[in-house]
């Protein structure tokens, strides 16, 4: 079984500002390229933080009205040097967090989640950017065909895998929801299966209707001494 990680589906030859990157210059980049952030990097390579949209916007609403219908805005102390900024070091949101390529999208997901972002920089292994890495990019395991999915269950995980014989348990795919049905060998296997099939790349949903011909979760019964 093989499974799609960061470094599958991340975006490669990413763009990417310095630290002395003006604000003007920010705005082009994101406008010319549609993308919504960019990776702060140092004279190495290393990202050392991100500026998005909203950190550029942050600017602007810290600005006077010039038609002076809005009241002055009053911004936080700790927001009063960012909206100052004029480049990318005191735009950047910062420190930054990173993946690595080799992560699963399972682990790249939950750290997007743990720190709400909506995209991450990948690192090399000396810490180099080599991509980045979002949410819609994540997301494009779902778009897997059902036929591939339902190729991958029937030959990978039953039969190489389980070692089941062909035909012995029928499945069916149908928008990445799966359903399993016919007997195993043993009932300690059916919850092996149902894991199995739920880690293919594009699965949303498993269902398993599974029986079983001998039953090797409970115990025989202790002889009398």
């Amino acid at each position: 079984m093989h499974h799609r990680n960061v470094g599958d589906l991340m975006t490669k030859g990413v763009v990417s500002v310095r630290r002395d990157t003006s604000f003007k210059d920010i705005a082009k980049q994101l406008t010319e390229h549609e993308i919504t952030a960019v990776p702060v990097v140092d004279d190495d390579g290393r990202p050392v933080g991100v500026v998005s949209e909203a950190d550029l916007l942050r600017k602007e609403a810290g600005l006077l009205d010039p038609a002076g219908l809005l009241p002055p805005p009053h911004p936080r102390p700790q927001d009063r040097a960012r909206i100052d900024a004029t480049t990318a070091e005191g735009l950047m949101s910062s420190p930054v967090v990173v993946a690595r390529s080799e992560w699963s999208v399972v682990e790249a997901a939950r750290v997007m989640e743990r720190h709400n972002v909506k995209r991450l920089p990948v690192v090399d292994e000396a810490g180099r950017l080599v991509g980045v890495v979002s949410r819609t990019d994540l997301l494009q395991l779902f778009l897997r065909r059902d036929h591939a999915i339902l190729e991958e269950i029937t030959g990978d995980v039953l039969v190489r895998t389980l070692g089941l014989a062909p035909g012995a348990v029928a499945v069916t795919v149908t928008d990445g929801k799966v359903s399993l049905d016919g007997v195993v060998d043993r009932r300690s296997l059916i919850p092996v299966v149902t894991q199995l099939c739920r880690g293919v790349d594009g699965v949303v949903d498993v269902r398993a209707r599974l029986g079983f011909k001998a039953d090797d979760t409970t115990r025989p019964a202790a002889a009398p001494r």
